[in-house]
């Protein structure tokens, strides 16, 4: 008999790495999303028929119960930075969050892993932190048992972090600006929150945990713009930028379909994202944290000066 894993959110940046593990591990696949297009690109992914395309919005409770039907395990990846429709941020991350949890509960699923992320609070003022904290809070109450896994910044080949800001470097003239230089992160390999997932599902102790996902190095937003500039061999003046300035500017831009900033993000950006004191991480889950230096510089190859070979950073 084959295991059913059903991820939700698989087709994405994090979710391509999980499911291509989860076909390695012998699962028969379910990739559940709103439409079954970006899918398409996994198929290669895994062995014939191992990989199935289910179209299941998580805003849908007849699709997610179809979705989750006789599955072993569920994932649920889906996060979104910035809100298309107000509401987003409440519908998705909290919402259908909490509705994955209780109708895989429901469908006897025996093992559940939840992607959240490092700076969930509900206190905070940012509805993208709030947001996830509810989506835990309503994973916990649906499917107790479930893990969660708190990753700081996530990178990559494919990212949205080191990828954006050195297409920023190479097409600023003379200065970068800097927004909250002195905010702490911790970033951890896309591939290491992969493995994560797959270690959670693994390991009973798992079961009912949260874990939050660092990197070996903690650095300041100035410090990774350093490092950026030094790799891609830009020489850039790196000069703070005016909070209020920068929350104008947002205003503006985050009405664009994809917009650079929201006012939503600075808020984060005032908060440190890095692991607690003590939270068990990788480490507890058999994972030796990969390093920004062993991974970064050779996809922001492309954004070097005539492709120059990597400088020396210090």
């Amino acid at each position: 008999m084959r295991h059913v894993a059903v991820v939700f959110g698989g087709a994405g940046f994090i979710g391509r790495q999980v499911v291509q593990r989860l076909a390695r591990a012998g699962f028969i696949v379910r990739v559940a999303g709103r439409s079954a297009d970006g899918a398409n690109r996994l198929q290669t992914q895994g062995g014939l028929g191992q990989l199935v395309q289910v179209r299941a919005s998580i805003t849908d409770e007849a699709g997610v119960t179809r979705a989750v039907a006789d599955a072993e395990v569920v994932v649920n990846l889906v996060g979104i930075l910035f809100e298309r429709r107000q509401g987003d941020f409440h519908r998705l991350q909290a919402e259908g969050a909490g509705r994955i949890a209780r109708l895989a509960a429901a469908a006897g699923v025996a093992k559940m892993v939840h992607l959240s992320a490092i700076g969930a609070d509900a206190a905070s003022p940012s509805l993208y932190a709030r947001s996830k904290a509810e989506g835990e809070v309503l994973v916990r109450a649906g499917f107790p048992g479930a893990t969660i896994l708190r990753p700081s910044i996530v990178f990559g080949p494919e990212d949205g972090f080191f990828n954006r800001f050195a297409a920023m470097a190479a097409s600023l003239p003379f200065i970068m600006p800097v927004v909250a230089g002195a905010t702490r992160f911790q970033p951890v390999y896309v591939g290491d929150v992969a493995d994560a997932v797959l270690a959670a599902i693994g390991r009973s102790e798992a079961q009912g945990v949260t874990y939050e996902l660092g990197g070996p190095r903690v650095m300041t937003m100035r410090e990774v713009l350093a490092y950026i500039l030094a790799v891609t061999g830009r020489r850039r003046k790196l000069v703070d930028a005016p909070m209020g300035l920068m929350e104008f500017q947002a205003g503006i831009l985050q009405h664009l379909p994809n917009p650079p900033i929201t006012r939503d993000q600075l808020l984060l950006l005032r908060h440190d994202n890095v692991a607690s004191e003590g939270a068990p991480g990788l480490a507890a889950l058999g994972i030796e944290a990969k390093a920004v230096e062993a991974i970064v510089s050779g996809y922001l190859a492309r954004y070097r000066v005539g492709g120059a070979k990597r400088p020396g950073y210090a």
